[in-house]
């Protein structure tokens, strides 16, 4: 989007000066523009060396081109060095003039409101023929800000009629070679022809009056005249070699061609001034044209330039002007002043006319069939992410999101309702090793700990340490309690296939009293999952259905009153919090075996989940003061953390942050809290979306990357690109704070893949 700037130079001249000067700036959005005064004083030097430097110019264009038809001066000897000084001398003088102390307040005005870096349309108002052929770009205000393009302009104008203008197809060019007396046209007409993917031309080579009367009358976006022209009788183009005819003779057709939708006039010929004042007065949005007269090689450059920067490269069209008007600088060292040449006219009621604007109105569709195209795409879009899903090609990728979302979650308090009792490497070693028979501790100091803990009086002991084989006869104590303490829960393992059929509970255990500690292991052997039940499997030792986290959670909660159920879903619910089990393409997973109970594992977002003690320090008495504090009315947790017996399992937080593995015991504090929390504290459990609602969540971000595929800067495409996605992953670690897993990998090549799909199919050429 460009800034506007409009000089107004409207009363007075270069004799007499210009009294009243006003200069207006239009912010982007502002409904008025920023309008500041000042005034020029006069300067008739000007005149006099711009006459001088016109004379010299056609002398050397004469001497250059004799095809370019010049009217016989007095000047017969023309000195390029002598020319370069006249040019220095006018670009002096016009310097001075526009740095006026007069003028400066308009120029310093200009200046804070404008940034070099955006681009500028300034267009000057006069009627003045001089102030219109002069080279305004000369102007070091135009060297500081190399963005900014001069365009001249009517004082008067309005705004064409607007019938006729919204048309689809390609944009149409009439391109209208006159007399091609001493003119190579062809390379005009190649340039043309290069762009007929992307525009429709028509050519009419030498027309009579009334073939080109009629062919204007019809609808055209842009109208190109090569041939010879002048500004003699308000603008005069030669048609044939017997044919010439001014624009004031095409009125009617021409009024009709803007009527219609004519927004571009472009001479390629020479001293076009006097042919682009004609359309001015009958209001076009804007027209190009030659100062003076202009040589073959300068006509072909310009436009080559010119088309290359407008449709190609699809720059604004004060941008392409300027672009390919400074591209001509390499060719002044053989025709001097080429840059001097190109200007624009421009109706400042209209919006110039781009590629980008004419391709968005007339090369778009209708919008019914814009929309079908949209929802088709993100259809086809969908269906294509989902069925790949659907073979479980994401589900790495979805599974790795998953871990690193958790990880970003804010760290919460360690659940208070538990301890840990550990039974390090060092308390292991600490142990008589024939009294340990092979477990992490043994008949003494499992005996030693209950007696301490129990007097103390905790809600529930959990003993996650495998025990297959008999208490010895001298600690019968120790087997009374495990077989009558209601609070005591041992545990064992189901096993799950025909070569290990699990590992026996300890003997004697009531089942009412034993669970398993088995946990689900996802593909990449990550803890994700949490298994609350399964149905008793005969052939294994362990029979239990009920999971140690589960069984643990219940007798805290049965003490305080609140008990599970099977509610009418058949969903286990523990008062009025209903666990929901897990399908088996619940979330990121595909066809996992969801056998047994199973719900997500809501980590607790905490560095240590509950609070820890050793078993040497229950066992040496060292914080016999604390401990009554921190067993009573809690759930104990027993357990090994020693590496020796390798019970230690990855987490979504080993993935993500290169941390050490997680012991058994650990993992099942996080899901014996997350029952306690969920039922006592309303944590959220982890759910997900149904399968249509994850088709429509990915679908719609499918149609957000279509519509952010729209975007035709690459720069801002990017951005925007980046900023969605941003925005998705955003949503979803909210979604996932509050317990939902959304579809985000999915989504994201939705997004991605709907608006690459819109970028090219909006890159490409048309036709």
């Amino acid at each position: 989007m460009s800034r506007l700037v409009v000089l107004n130079l409207a009363n007075g001249d270069l004799y007499n000066g210009f009294p009243a000067v006003s200069a207006q700036v239009w912010n982007y959005g502002a409904r008025l523009p920023m309008r500041c005064t000042g005034c020029l004083p006069a300067a008739p030097e000007i005149s006099k060396l711009y006459r001088s430097w016109q004379l010299l110019y056609e002398a050397l264009c004469s001497r250059l081109c004799p095809r370019i038809e010049i009217e016989v001066t007095d000047v017969t000897n023309v000195s390029q060095i002598e020319f370069r000084d006249l040019c220095q001398q006018l670009s002096n003088k016009i310097n001075i003039w526009l740095n006026s102390e007069s003028f400066r307040n308009i120029d310093q005005r200009l200046r804070t409101q404008l940034d070099p870096d955006e681009e500028i349309r300034f267009i000057i108002e006069t009627n003045d023929n001089l102030l219109r052929r002069i080279p305004w770009h000369l102007w070091k205000f135009f060297e500081d800000y190399p963005k900014a393009e001069v365009a001249l302009s009517a004082p008067e104008y309005r705004q064409p009629d607007d019938s006729g203008k919204r048309r689809y197809g390609k944009v149409r060019i009439l391109a209208v070679f006159g007399d091609r007396t001493g003119i190579d046209i062809e390379k005009d007409r190649m340039f043309l022809s290069q762009l007929s993917r992307r525009v429709e031309t028509e050519f009419l080579v030498e027309p009579q009056p009334e073939d080109l009367d009629d062919r204007l009358r019809q609808d055209w976006d842009i109208l190109f005249f090569a041939g010879h022209s002048s500004s003699q009788e308000q603008g005069l183009i030669r048609l044939n070699k017997t044919e010439s005819l001014t624009l004031d003779q095409l009125r009617h057709a021409l009024k009709k061609a803007i009527d219609r939708g004519l927004q571009l006039a472009i001479f390629n010929s020479c001293d076009g001034l006097g042919l682009v004042k004609s359309l001015e007065e009958l209001h076009i949005p804007q027209a190009i044209a030659m100062r003076e007269p202009v040589p073959d090689a300068i006509a072909h450059a310009f436009l080559k330039y010119f088309l290359v920067a407008f449709f190609l490269e699809e720059q604004s069209l004060y941008a392409s002007v300027r672009e390919a008007r400074e591209r001509l600088q390499k060719l002044e060292k053989k025709y001097p002043c080429a840059t001097w040449l190109p200007v624009i006219c421009q109706n400042p009621a209209t919006e110039p006319f781009s590629w980008q604007t004419s391709r968005g109105l007339r090369n778009s569709l209708p919008i019914s069939t814009r929309i079908q195209t949209v929802l088709l795409t993100s259809i086809l879009v969908t269906v294509s992410i989902m069925g790949v899903r659907n073979l479980g090609v994401l589900q790495p990728l979805e599974l790795s999101a998953f871990d690193y979302l958790m990880s970003w979650r804010p760290p919460e308090k360690p659940e208070p309702r538990i301890l840990i009792v550990t039974v390090t490497e060092n308390d292991v070693q600490n142990q008589n090793p024939q009294e340990r028979r092979g477990a992490s501790i043994s008949d003494r100091s499992l005996a030693k700990l209950l007696e301490k803990l129990q007097q103390h009086q905790p809600q529930a002991i959990g003993l996650d340490i495998y025990r297959d084989f008999p208490v010895e006869q001298k600690y019968a104590k120790l087997t009374n309690y495990m077989k009558q303490n209601q609070r005591f829960i041992a545990v064992c393992e189901v096993g799950g296939n025909k070569d290990h059929s699990g590992t026996r509970p300890p003997p004697g255990m009531p089942k009412s009293r034993l669970s398993f500690s088995d946990i689900p292991v996802d593909p990449d052997r990550v803890i994700r999952r949490q298994l609350l039940g399964m149905t008793v499997d005969p052939k294994s030792f362990c029979a239990t259905d009920t999971s140690f986290s589960l069984r643990v959670a219940e007798a805290y909660l049965a003490a305080k009153g609140i008990q599970s159920q099977r509610n009418q879903d058949e969903d286990l619910q523990i008062g009025s919090v209903v666990f929901k089990k897990l399908e088996t393409d619940a979330g990121g997973y595909q066809q996992i075996d969801a056998r047994g109970y199973q719900i997500m594992l809501n980590y607790r977002a905490s560095q240590v989940v509950a609070q820890q003690i050793t078993l040497s320090e229950i066992l040496s008495d060292r914080i016999s003061t604390q401990l009554p504090n921190l067993v009573k009315n809690r759930i104990i947790l027993i357990g090994t953390t020693a590496p020796s017996f390798k019970d230690y399992f990855p987490t979504p937080y080993t993935t993500i942050r290169a941390s050490e593995e997680m012991p058994g015991v650990i993992i099942q504090a996080h899901m014996v809290s997350q029952i306690l929390s969920a039922v006592l504290d309303r944590r959220p459990l982890l759910w997900w979306l149904p399968a249509s609602g994850e088709i429509i969540w990915v679908w719609s971000w499918s149609l957000v990357g279509i519509l952010t595929g729209y975007i035709r800067s690459s720069l801002r495409l990017v951005l925007a690109g980046s900023a969605t996605i941003f925005i998705l992953c955003g949503i979803c670690f909210v979604m996932l704070l509050n317990g939902g897993w959304m579809p985000l990998v999915p989504s994201v090549f939705a997004l991605v893949i709907g608006l690459a799909v819109m970028a090219y199919m909006k890159a490409e050429k048309p036709g």
